[in-house]
């Protein structure tokens, strides 16, 4: 699993150029070519009143976008690297996983973009549609904070939330194939409280012994690659224990493996990946361990 080709979704609003550079780091792990993807959506380029369409306003869109992207491409040519670009009218998700199967993307990077509490409720935000369909790892960049603090070296140290699923596993090969771009990798495993509740002692010892065995197991394959890595055991609600250890150990990004489920359950009660994806501070890469096509 390298990471040769970025897809850089942006709508000019949340993520810049400076969030692209400070993606730079992958190209100690063989990142040579950025795909930029521009979304005009219908409604920006709809009547005010009825249903038509104003085809001088997509016309001036996507000028614009491209003049942009043009001075983008200059500085992505001047570092060695190849670039392409995307713009589109139409539905952001549906066009985001076209571009990236066409383009064969490694990792595609996008803002958070949030709805209203109904349209969540019912539909989902567009980045969740977009974990939930793509087949390809998905880094959520939250660059600039509300606080002011600006996230320039996600990848120095990431900290990995693993659940011994097979999305879980895929996260970690991800980061090992990432490993030149890595200065330390922090490994996190949540017991929850929910899942020790009402078991005897003995069992609850069966429970550590497993998951310090899974984080000894995990640690040894990171240090075979030659990466240095420090493994942490938390008890406790699951995306509350991550936050927490994301910030006793500094970390600068989060790693997790996602199934994309949906449906209501998802929706109301939400999951894991979506709260790091929607919630965190840091920057989130989520990484599907099954496949997905287009038509899920």
């Amino acid at each position: 699993m390298k990471i040769n080709k970025l897809l850089f979704i942006t709508d000019f609003e949340e993520l810049w150029f400076d969030a692209i550079k400070s993606l730079m780091d992958l190209k100690k792990a063989g990142l040579n070519h950025v795909v930029f993807l521009h979304v005009i959506k219908r409604e920006d380029v709809a009547m005010r009143r009825g249903t038509g369409y104003l085809k001088e306003t997509e016309v001036r869109l996507k000028e614009m976008a491209n003049v942009r992207f043009i001075n983008w491409a200059e500085s992505i040519f001047e570092q060695g690297m190849e670039c392409g670009a995307y713009i589109v009218v139409g539905d952001p998700v549906p066009k985001a996983v076209s571009a990236a199967k066409e383009e064969k993307i490694d990792l595609i990077v996008t803002g958070r973009h949030k709805k209203g509490k109904l349209e969540e409720l019912y539909g989902g935000s567009e980045t969740i549609e977009l974990l939930r369909r793509s087949a390809t790892p998905v880094m959520v960049h939250k660059f600039m904070l509300g606080s002011g603090k600006v996230n320039d070296k996600p990848f120095e140290r990431p900290l990995l939330a693993l659940d011994w699923s097979p999305s879980s596993q895929k996260a970690l090969e991800f980061l090992v194939a990432i490993k030149d771009a890595l200065k330390k990798v922090e490994i996190i495993h949540v017991i929850s409280e929910n899942k020790m509740k009402g078991l005897s002692k003995i069992e609850l010892q069966k429970i550590q012994k497993y998951s310090k065995k899974g984080l000894d197991e995990a640690c040894g394959t990171f240090e075979k690659e030659g990466i240095e890595v420090a493994a942490h055991l938390y008890i406790g609600e699951i995306t509350s224990q991550i936050e927490k250890a994301a910030r006793e150990r500094e970390a600068s990004m989060i790693v997790a493996g996602t199934t994309g489920k949906s449906g209501w359950k998802e929706r109301i009660l939400g999951s894991v990946p979506r709260y790091l994806a929607e919630k965190s501070e840091l920057p989130t890469i989520l990484v599907p361990g099954e496949s997905r096509t287009d038509a899920d």
